[in-house]
């Protein structure tokens, strides 16, 4: 069996799939690996490394598509990468299926069957399958930085001859992967932290990362967190109830990171035009959910919006920032998941098994993924 690793073709994307130490690992099964010339450059992953670790590399992209037998991804692949692929193979990527319909469709026409890693279950046994979270926590760790970076006032408190300066203050919205690795890098950096989430069984978290819960009188929604621990969709009185906590608590915060999203829906908007105006100058909103909307209604994706001077930024890719360590986690990651799925050194789909069924998107020419069927024939 050969596995491909190609160069990632989406922009702003420097990480690689599968690093030289994985490559090694994974030969020991017994299967071959294919790496495209220059494929880790930008997470400093060389040539010579790929081939001192048994890999063959290979100058020509669509060499690879149609040599290879499985195919792991980051991103999604392109029509392109898709009509280069050979009948009957397998990738394995962040393909977000709920979000790209028409690229599933082509994937099922084409008769590839597709593994979705964003789709993996956060059940115990999948752990050190899951993507999502490992690359969540570099965007965490990194939004707090950029802030710090960013910010016009020290994150610490600072005791000087020419006066004392009090720590910043910082909110994050969304007590997931990545907002409590936020709590954590800013209160490390010394700013006081509080957090915000509509789901109340996240409190306890949040307040041993030392950071300070918002709460509300009377405000508990319910069976708001669904299957995999992710927030529902809020209806609109909830979604306005949830508006008025952060008003109140917004303006007096020097930087936000917010973290609120639902797969493969539109990011909420938590954050108000007139929220914005309330905060107090220099203050920095980071939205981590830039990429599907945003939390804040004046985000834009990959872009820095100043406004009532306020900075709003829109980062787009924030993993890809920190190639390197991002690379090493995602390929950690992967290797699990495709250790699961090799037997006696070829790929063994056993789509009983909860990890498998969960994220095996199209298969044997169908669309497999129950809502992702359902989504498509809604529409």
């Amino acid at each position: 069996m050969l596995i491909g690793i190609p160069k990632e073709m989406m922009p702003h994307e420097k990480r690689v799939s599968l690093t030289p130490d994985s490559v090694s690992k994974l030969i020991k099964l017994g299967v071959e690996i294919l790496v495209e010339s220059h494929a880790g450059d930008n997470a400093y992953f060389f040539d010579d490394d790929y081939k001192n670790s048994g890999a063959t590399i290979t100058p020509n992209a669509e060499d690879l598509y149609k040599s290879a037998d499985v195919i792991l991804k980051i991103q999604k692949p392109t029509v392109n990468e898709v009509s280069m692929m050979k009948k009957d193979s397998i990738i394995a990527a962040l393909i977000q299926p709920l979000s790209n319909l028409d690229l599933v469709k082509t994937l099922a026409e084409t008769s590839i069957t597709s593994l979705s890693l964003d789709a993996i279950p956060r059940i115990a046994r999948a752990q050190r399958m899951d993507v999502l979270s490992s690359q969540s926590s570099i965007s965490g760790y990194k939004s707090v930085i950029t802030a710090a970076h960013s910010l016009g006032i020290h994150f610490p408190l600072m005791m000087t001859a020419a006066g004392t300066m009090p720590p910043a203050k910082g909110l994050v919205i969304g007590a997931g992967v990545a907002g409590l690795q936020a709590i954590a890098t800013g209160k490390r950096l010394g700013a006081v932290m509080y957090a915000f989430d509509v789901r109340p069984a996240v409190k306890e978290q949040v307040e041993s990362l030392g950071a300070k819960f918002i709460e509300a009188e009377q405000y508990e929604l319910k069976d708001i967190e669904v299957k995999g621990g992710y927030a529902r969709n809020q209806t609109d009185s909830e979604l306005t109830e949830t508006q008025n906590i952060i008003s109140a608590v917004i303006k007096d915060m020097d930087f936000v990171i917010t973290t609120a999203q639902i797969p493969g829906s539109t990011a909420p908007v938590l954050i108000s035009e007139s929220m914005v105006k309330s905060m107090k100058p220099g203050s920095i909103i980071i939205d981590l959910a830039a990429e599907s909307g945003g939390n804040c209604a004046l985000t834009e994706l990959g872009k820095t919006v100043i406004s009532n001077n306020v900075h709003i930024y829109g980062p787009e890719n924030l993993p890809s920032t920190m190639s390197k360590h991002a690379s090493q986690m995602f390929s950690k990651n992967m290797t699990s998941f495709i250790e699961l799925l090799i037997k006696d050194a070829e790929i063994d789909l056993d789509i009983n098994d909860s990890i498998i069924k969960e994220c095996l998107i199209t298969f044997n020419g169908a669309i497999h993924h129950q809502r992702t069927l359902e989504a498509i024939n809604s529409r």
